[in-house]
């Protein structure tokens, strides 16, 4: 077993990928095919690389101009929208809100070099769950500290004093934002605009190099060394949320890797996304877990810990399905032991405090032998692929190059937009003419037409295009 690799076996670092319900060579071309039509599906469906690596650029630059817009805060978007995997409305906006002006040090890690005025804390893990800690204040000099982090100080058993992550929490989602607020769901306050739904967790940066290096000596295949150096450089941060159960947790925080684990998201290839894009289908759409049981975030580290334990030339397009099966048996594992140890810092089991119960636990281990047991048949109980395997090739086609523009589109119109936030009217009407804007806006309204015309004439009756605009980004 490799260091820090749970589901390694060194016996097998240089087997060929197989898939083991296969009995024949036959058997075996057949799966080597299914494989790579499967992946041809994926791209039409959009998980391709060339909309994916679009949706990333989109996103950096509307974190660059929204950071401009809001002095002192660092605006960083992750999960599916960093990584490029959704549409503009098809699952949650994850944005971290960074305070410049304050920073969390590990022990040993000193503050003479940071700018004067900048507000120091000490992260403690001490007394706490793995991958959490709390945050003692480190008296500075000259250092005047904002309303907002005094309020939310308080004093720990010993008199020292810290950083509540409750209080914290509470302070900053005072402001009612979005038209409609959601309930409290970790770190972060859900909120929504129409059809964009938006995760804001207020955060701060971490710099915490003992455990970063911990991480990156760890023996593997991947990611190759310059991902490695480049994650470490990202440094960390921490989130006001404690672990479940603990009696502290009012004053825990969590520490998170998000912009290290955008740049190891993004340097996956195609099979290993397709693999990570088809569990999370299976997680939403065949075990359906009501409480968060297990989360798309579980998922990832299945498949960051799958390809860093496993030689990369054998991720490839005729093999999608040996590792699509190699991923599902890594979930029942995760939910027959509930355990799964956490990428970046393995000491911390994600399963924990996951609240599942022992019938849950075994109808859906269940299910998942069952799946494995089905070979490429198990797509089938994915809606999405299922209703691209049935569809005939060429309205697929056809309709997803028009959506894939239609996408593009709105990316474009997202950042377009930013600098003449200031001149939109009470009814958020921009009033500031734009040639770019007035261009991508009647491009957009064409392929809307044609979308429709085509759909009317396949018998759809569905007529309104405001409707078909936001399904085509769902």
């Amino acid at each position: 077993m490799a260091e820090g690799g749970p589901w390694r076996d060194k016996s097998d670092d240089e087997r060929v990928p197989r898939n083991s319900c296969l009995h024949s060579r036959h058997s075996l071309v057949q799966c080597e095919k299914a494989s790579v039509e499967t992946g041809t599906i994926m791209n039409c469906l959009g998980y391709g690389s060339h909309i994916r690596k679009a949706r990333r650029d989109a996103f950096r630059e509307h974190d660059r101009l929204q950071s401009a817009r809001v002095p002192g805060t660092l605006i960083i978007t992750t999960g599916s929208k960093a990584e490029g995997l959704t549409r503009l409305f098809e699952s949650d906006t994850d944005q971290l809100y960074v305070v410049r002006s304050i920073i969390c040090l590990e022990g040993g890690v000193y503050a003479e070099r940071l700018p004067r005025g900048t507000i120091v804390f000490t992260l403690n893990t001490d007394m706490c769950y793995h991958g959490h800690c709390r945050l003692h204040l480190q008296e500075r000099h000259g250092t005047i500290i904002p309303t907002l982090i005094r309020d939310a100080l308080c004093e720990d058993e010993n008199g020292q004093v810290l950083l509540s992550s409750t209080l914290y929490f509470d302070l900053n989602n005072k402001v009612d934002l979005g038209k409609v607020r959601h309930e409290r769901a970790g770190p972060s306050r859900p909120r929504s605009y129409g059809p964009w739904h938006i995760d804001n967790v207020h955060s701060i940066r971490c710099h915490c190099p003992g455990i970063l290096l911990r991480w990156a000596e760890r023996s593997r295949y991947w990611p190759p060394p310059d991902i490695v150096h480049k994650v470490v450089r990202m440094g960390a941060f921490v989130t006001p949320v404690g672990f479940k159960g603990s009696k502290y947790q009012h004053v825990e925080w969590r520490i998170c890797f998000n912009t290290g684990e955008n740049e190891l998201m993004s340097s996956l290839n195609n099979t290993q996304v397709y693999v990570y894009v088809i569990l999370k289908m299976v997680v939403k759409d065949v075990l359906k877990p009501v409480k968060k049981e297990i989360t798309s975030y579980t998922v990832k580290n299945i498949v960051l810990w799958l390809v860093e334990n496993n030689p990369q030339a054998q991720f490839n397009e005729s093999s999608l399905l040996y590792w699509l099966r190699e991923g599902l048996e890594q979930l029942r594992t995760a939910i027959s032991k509930i355990q799964l140890p956490y990428y970046m810092i393995p000491e911390r089991n994600l399963m924990a405090a996951c609240g599942l119960d022992e019938g849950q636990k075994r109808t859906w281990v269940n299910t998942i032998t069952d799946m494995m047991n089905e070979g490429s048949y198990t797509l089938l109980r994915l809606p999405r692929i299922r209703k691209a395997i049935l569809s005939h090739p060429e309205p697929l086609l056809w309709y997803n190059k028009k959506r894939v523009e239609f996408e593009l589109l709105h990316l474009k119109l997202m950042n377009r937009l930013i600098p003449f936030i200031q001149c939109m009217d009470e009814n958020g009407v921009v009033k500031e003419s734009d040639p770019m804007l007035q261009a991508i806006k009647s491009r957009r309204d064409e392929l809307l037409r044609k979308v429709r015309k085509r759909m009317n004439w396949e018998g759809s009756r569905l007529n309104d295009l405001n409707e078909i605009n936001v399904l085509m980004l769902m």
